[in-house]
């Protein structure tokens, strides 16, 4: 039996929680963290689930858990859409390896307003999430939007409020276009937002954008899709009109150096190209590679590996972007430093 439970909805949706099987196995998987790549995870645990009789359980509940649940070892795998430096995970003894690459697009609540219909650039969105712009028809958004009815209406600004991998991304993109975002608020997985309501995880501020007229947020582009939100476009670092598709994502990521950063830990927010989506964003998986149970790290290694061979399909059904097979390689070579008490490779216990 498969069940879905999401921990609370509407206005207060904090989080949710993958539970496959009914009667929990001993090989059965734990995690938490990124609610960023909650869609795929779901599609793939239903799929590995049924091919296999192994259930995950994952805690939706935002990077900043998922990074505290592994450092605690409550969980045998986090994860985290804010990448973690080579210092913090030597410190700390974990293990970090890319899954899937995706975007973070402005989703808006206007009546008459359809998906793709609006376009915004980063100094404007900033501008928005600072205070500075506090109605939809503002000069600056006329001026991008000349096509588009927009209320004479205050806009109601929607932000995350736990730590998320997510704002992470969205805030390291604004700093980057915005010297007054940079100095004044800065990029990290929570900040002081000067306006707007909080919300948890991406399904939070999905739900509250979807429950507020004339409000905007920012999450996961699956999230829009699934919830049939009205996103809008952008303008990117080569100054075009992109639309938040798979092929933009993939644009943003294509020059990736992922060997250049401890843990594959690339940024990939505001990067050039005519046809780049300027918030592309990669998620990640944090294990400690001082395994204290051997065989449940196995088992997530065995997820994972089917995840990288059998899953891009349903990755790219939900306009995430799977691993190239090349990083997929350097990521397995990456897995033999996760060992057991006997320093064996655990692995080298599945091949």
């Amino acid at each position: 039996m498969i069940t879905l439970r999401i921990l609370a909805r509407g206005a207060a949706l904090a989080g949710a929680t993958l539970a496959y099987a009914a009667v929990a196995q001993a090989a059965d998987l734990s995690g938490a963290g990124a609610t960023f790549p909650y869609p795929i995870y779901s599609d793939w645990a239903k799929t590995y689930q049924a091919k296999t009789g192994t259930g995950l359980n994952y805690q939706a509940i935002g990077s900043g858990g998922g990074i505290k649940q592994i450092e605690a070892r409550t969980v045998t795998f986090g994860a985290s859409d804010k990448p973690l430096g080579g210092d913090e995970l030597a410190k700390n003894t974990l293990v970090q390896f890319p899954t899937v690459m995706g975007g973070i697009v402005p989703v808006v609540h206007l009546d008459g307003v359809k998906p793709g219909e609006m376009v915004l650039d980063g100094a404007t969105l900033a501008a928005i999430y600072e205070g500075k712009i506090t109605k939809w028809n503002d000069p600056a958004i006329a001026k991008l939007n000349p096509q588009v009815k927009l209320p004479d209406a205050a806009i109601a600004v929607v932000h995350r409020s736990d730590g998320s991998g997510t704002t992470f991304n969205f805030t390291y993109y604004l700093a980057a276009v915005d010297a007054g975002w940079k100095s004044d608020i800065g990029v990290s997985t929570a900040v002081e937002w000067p306006v707007g309501l909080g919300a948890k995880g991406n399904q939070g501020v999905a739900a509250n954008v979807d429950q507020t007229a004339n409000s905007i947020g920012y999450v996961e582009y699956a999230y829009a899709l699934q919830n049939k939100m009205t996103y809008t476009d952008m303008i990117n670092k080569d100054g075009k009109r992109v639309a938040p598709k798979s092929d933009a994502f993939a644009a943003a990521a294509a020059n990736a150096d992922w060997s250049s950063q401890p843990g594959f830990g690339v940024i990939l927010a505001n990067q050039p190209g005519a046809n780049t989506w300027p918030m592309t964003a990669a998620t990640f998986i944090l294990m400690h590679s001082d395994a204290k149970d051997p065989a449940a790290s196995a088992e997530a290694l065995k997820f994972f590996d089917w995840a990288y061979a059998n899953g891009g399909t349903a990755a790219a059904k939900l306009d995430y972007i799977p691993m190239p097979d090349n990083v997929v390689a350097q990521i397995k070579k990456e897995w033999a430093q996760i060992k057991g008490k006997d320093g064996a490779a655990v692995w080298a216990m599945n091949n």
